[in-house]
């Protein structure tokens, strides 16, 4: 198992990330004819909703590593470039919405939110799914954008079967929360990052996403989390012009706690990764590289 050890949090430069990418990044594998790549949409059973999911089979018999992929709030971003890496290399990729969000039955809230993160992880090891998608159950990681990367480490640390966590630019909504003592930090929130974001979202409003985020918990934590998360690998990638402060705030702790497979640094873009997508997808398929395919 590769090891990763940074005693600071590492910038990265746009034009520092030159370097080749893995293959399965940007090349085709060799077709498997008997066992092809395929693609599956579904929908998983949740309380009171279901979620509407994909499925992204990696070629060959398996049974196959597989990620549990989780997009942000709402979704607008749903890295399925990075899905598609992944599945090159060797990984099934789940995918999902949310209750309450792009058509999902049910009422979208961040609490729901971690519930749902929790309902696709156990799916993953239903022994009718292990079958029908040759999953190897001993080997299922987690990677989460924005809220999902918050949804990610919460699963990741509520679960010790998962065997890694990948947090892009992760939202640490206690963090948020906390910040509403300043009304401009509030209204910025709420101007910034709810009010353009609620059209995909349904049986929420502002008021109650403010209200969700103003009363966070230790389960909307981000850094409350990385105690539990520090003796696997754990991966925290940043950027300079997006939540890329709390990132380094959770890699912090994740020292604190030990951690000696931790991957932290930040890139030099927009929340979204918009510049690097590739150099993105790179860390990705690097970092799952360590647990075989």
């Amino acid at each position: 198992m590769r090891s990763f050890l940074f005693p600071l949090f590492l910038s990265v430069p746009v034009a520092a990330l030159g370097a080749p990418p893995p293959v399965a990044v940007i090349a085709d594998p060799p077709a498997d004819r008997l066992h092809p790549a395929a693609m599956a949409a579904f929908v998983i059973p949740a309380q009171d909703g279901a979620l509407n999911a994909v499925m992204y089979r990696a070629a060959g018999v398996g049974p196959h590593p597989t990620l549990l992929l989780l997009h942000g709030f709402p979704g607008n971003e749903q890295n399925l470039d990075l899905a598609q890496a992944a599945r090159r290399a060797g990984w099934n990729v789940l995918t999902f919405h949310y209750r309450g969000s792009w058509g999902s039955p049910g009422r979208f809230s961040f609490a729901n939110c971690l519930q749902d993160g929790a309902t696709a992880l156990a799916y993953l090891r239903r022994p009718d799914v292990v079958a029908r998608f040759g999953i190897d159950p001993s080997r299922i990681a987690v990677a989460g954008h924005s809220m999902g990367g918050m949804v990610a480490a919460r699963v990741g640390a509520d679960d010790a079967g998962v065997i890694g966590v990948f947090l892009i630019d992760p939202a640490d909504f206690a963090a948020i929360g906390r910040g509403f003592v300043d009304p401009k930090k509030r209204a910025a929130f709420l101007l910034d990052e709810v009010r353009g974001d609620m059209p995909p979202l349904a049986g929420t409003s502002e008021e109650a996403i403010m209200t969700e985020t103003a009363h966070a918990g230790r389960s909307l934590d981000l850094v409350a989390a990385m105690p539990a998360l520090a003796g696997r690998p754990l991966a925290l990638i940043g950027t300079t012009r997006g939540f890329g402060t709390m990132a380094e705030a959770a890699a912090r702790r994740a020292r604190e706690a030990g951690a000696r497979h931790l991957d932290a640094e930040t890139f030099e873009t927009d929340h979204v990764f918009s510049d690097v997508r590739i150099a993105l997808a790179g860390r990705l398929v690097t970092w799952l590289a360590q647990f075989g395919r």
